[in-house]
C-alpha cells in the first residue's frame, strides 16, 4: 500500500523521577449517550430511498452506475452498499464500485481496493465488480483557478450513486463537514481531489470544497446519494436518497442530527487521557478531536471540553497497519508504538492534508508504565494517585471506560459506576493488563 520504508526505531527511555509515580485507581463506568434508535432494516430503508431517485429510475436496461466506497469503517455502509447494488440489477443495469477516498490507501489502486477490502467491501461480498483506479478527467476549475476533477470510471459511467457518511469533520465546526459533498470533491476528486482541496487548508474546507462539488455535479453524471447518519453505538439511524442538487443542503442539515448523536466524554477536565488504540479506522486523525477536544489546527479554536492536561496513546488498531496520524495530539506514547509506525504512510496523509502537526511524534517512553507515571506526574498533582485519569479502548468505543474516583463523582447522572476501584495491573515488562471492555 505504501513505499517499502523501514519503521523508525527509539531508545527505551524510562525516566526515573517518575519511576516511584504513583498511579490512581480505576473503576469501569458505563457511559449514558443520546438514545437515537437504529432503523430496523438498513436494506429496506435503502432500498425505499433509491425507489424515490429520478434519474436512477429513468435509466435504460444495461447503464452502468458507479458506487462510491470511502475509507471510513462505516457499520452499516456494506448492507447499504449491498442493498444498492441488488437494487441496481433488478433493474437491468450494471453496477459497480469505485473507491471514493482521495489519496488514502498510499495513493495507488491496488492500496484502495485493499483498504475497501479490509472493510467489507469485495466483488464477491457486493455481488458487482470493483473498478479502481488514480485516473482522474478534468471538469473544469473554481473560481480560484483550482482544477476540479473525477474518477475516470465513474466518469465514463451513465451515473453515479454516492453513498456517504454525514458526520462531523476532524478539523473544526463548518456548515458541511463529512457527506456527500465531501465524497463528491474530495473522494471522487482522488489524490489530486484530495491535494488540492486541503493545499489551501482552511479556505480549501470552507469555498473551495463546496464550488468543486458542485461544478462536479454539473459535469458528472451524479445521479442520486444515499445519506446515513449514525447513532452513539454506530448504528444507521436514517438513511435518505439525496438528489444531487441538494446534496449540500441535505449536509448541512443532517450534521446538525449527526453532531447529536455523537458520544462524548462527560467531564470539564481530564488530568490524563490514556488511549489504547489509535488508528484510522477509529477517524481521520486517529482519534476524534470531538472526544479529545484536541484539532490543535494552528488559528483555529479547540472546543472548550474536556481540557485534557496530558494525553497518552498506548497503541495503534491493527488495521491502520501503522498509519499513527494523530500521535502528534498526544503528549506520551510508548516505544512499541513509535516502533511501529510507518512514517511514509503518515507523512502522505499529513503532508497531502497540510495539517503537519499531527504526524510530530510525542515524547517516547519505555513501556506503558512509564509512559503514564510520566503523564500523571507532569499534570499538576504533587500525589499522582490523585490525578484524575480516564482510560479509553478507543475514541469511538466509550460505552465503557475506566475512570479514577474523582471523575466518578462527577458523573453527575452521565453514566454508571459498575465497580469498585481497583489498582492498574501491569505485567513484568511493564505493560498495561487493564483494559476496557470493548
Amino acid at each position: 500500500m505504501t513505499l517499502n520504508t523501514p519503521s523508525p526505531t527509539f531508545p527505551a527511555i524510562a525516566l526515573p523521577q517518575f519511576e516511584n509515580e504513583r498511579l490512581p485507581p480505576v473503576m469501569p463506568v458505563a457511559l449514558r449517550h443520546p438514545n437515537v434508535p437504529a432503523l430496523p432494516d438498513f436494506a429496506a430503508a435503502t432500498r425505499a430511498a433509491l425507489d424515490a431517485s429520478h434519474k436512477l429510475t429513468a435509466l435504460p436496461a444495461g447503464a452502468r452506475v458507479a458506487i462510491t466506497c470511502g475509507s471510513r469503517g462505516i457499520r452499516s455502509k456494506p448492507d447499504v452498499v449491498k442493498a444498492a447494488a441488488d437494487w441496481l440489477k433488478e433493474r437491468g443495469l450494471a453496477p459497480f464500485i469505485v473507491p471514493a477516498m482521495g489519496s488514502h490507501g498510499g495513493a495507488v489502486a491496488e492500496g484502495q481496493v485493499s483498504l475497501l477490502a479490509e472493510l467489507g467491501f469485495t466483488e464477491e461480498a457486493m455481488g458487482c465488480p470493483i473498478r479502481a483506479s488514480m485516473e482522474v478527467v478534468r471538469l473544469g476549475e473554481t473560481s480560484a483557478g483550482i482544477p476540479v476533477h473525477f474518477d475516470r470510471h465513474a466518469f465514463e459511467a451513465e451515473a453515479v450513486l454516492v453513498v456517504g457518511r454525514v458526520k462531523s469533520h476532524t478539523s473544526f465546526d463548518r456548515e458541511v463537514e463529512s457527506g456527500l459533498t465531501k465524497m463528491v470533491a474530495i473522494g471522487l476528486g482522488k489524490a489530486e481531489g484530495a491535494r488540492f482541496v486541503h493545499r489551501l487548508g482552511v479556505r480549501g474546507y470552507m469555498e473551495v470544497l463546496p464550488e468543486w462539488a458542485r461544478i462536479a455535479i454539473r459535469e458528472a453524471p451524479v445521479a442520486y446519494g444515499i445519506a446515513i447518519v449514525e447513532n452513539a453505538a454506530r448504528e444507521a439511524a436514517m438513511i435518505e436518497g439525496v438528489e444531487p442538487e441538494d446534496f449540500y443542503e441535505t449536509d448541512a442539515r443532517l450534521l446538525k442530527t449527526a453532531k447529536g448523536c455523537v458520544p462524548k466524554l462527560p467531564f470539564e477536565q481530564i488530568d490524563v487521557l490514556a488511549v489504547e488504540r489509535l488508528g484510522k479506522n477509529i477517524s481521520g486523525t486517529g482519534m476524534d478531536p470531538a472526544v479529545t477536544a484536541r484539532f490543535d489546527i494552528r488559528g483555529r479554536p479547540n472546543p472548550p471540553a474536556p481540557v485534557i492536561t496530558k494525553l497518552v496513546v498506548l497503541g495503534l488498531t491493527p488495521e491502520t497497519h501503522g498509519n499513527g496520524l494523530g500521535v502528534g495530539n498526544a503528549d506520551y506514547t510508548t516505544k512499541a508504538v513509535a516502533d511501529s509506525l510507518d512514517l511514509y504512510a503518515m507523512y502522505m496523509n499529513a503532508c497531502t492534508a497540510t495539517f503537519t502537526e499531527r504526524v510530530r511524534i510525542p515524547a517516547v517512553l519505555a513501556t506503558d508504565k512509564a509512559a503514564l507515571q510520566a503523564a500523571v506526574g507532569t499534570s499538576w498533582h504533587l500525589d499522582g494517585a490523585d490525578a484524575r485519569l480516564c482510560l479509553i479502548h478507543s475514541t469511538l468505543h466509550l460505552e465503557t471506560i475506566l475512570v479514577s474516583p474523582p471523575l466518578a463523582e462527577e458523573l453527575n447522572g452521565a453514566g454508571t459506576v459498575l465497580g469498585e476501584a481497583e489498582a492498574l495491573r501491569f505485567d513484568d515488562v511493564g505493560r498495561l493488563l487493564t483494559r476496557c471492555p470493548v
